[in-house]
């Protein structure tokens, strides 16, 4: 139960990072924001990343091994970049249409699976 809601908590966390790393980059298509200095785009991408942090914090909390839960320090942080790429791609490919997801990235993909398959041999 512990992983499970660490892995959900942790997907909503790089759900609302990713918005403030990248969404802010959509903003010139909207009228609202193509004026906007840089400075309110940080802070509009700050206030995103807050919700991150209320997800994020108690994630890691909840499924480290000290806390209770079931992962190491190691495995958290590979499950969490796992995640944030698994993410992220969705992302690109639903708001950034102009992006492409090539052979390379999936290899790529590949060996990240690889990598969490070690991290978590015992």
């Amino acid at each position: 139960m512990k992983g499970t809601l660490t892995i959900v908590l942790l997907i909503l966390s790089n759900a609302f990072m990713t918005l403030a790393w990248y969404g802010h980059l959509k903003f010139k298509e909207m009228k609202w924001s193509q004026s906007l200095p840089l400075f309110t785009i940080i802070l509009i991408s700050w206030g995103i990343a807050f919700f991150e942090y209320l997800l994020q914090v108690p994630a890691n909390r909840i499924g480290f091994k000290a806390y209770g839960g079931p992962f190491s320090l190691v495995q958290l942080k590979v499950i969490q970049e796992v995640i944030t790429l698994v993410v992220f791609v969705g992302f690109s490919l639903l708001l950034f249409k102009n992006e492409t997801f090539r052979w390379n990235h999936v290899i790529g993909f590949i060996f990240l699976i690889l990598a969490v398959y070690f991290i978590f041999k015992k």
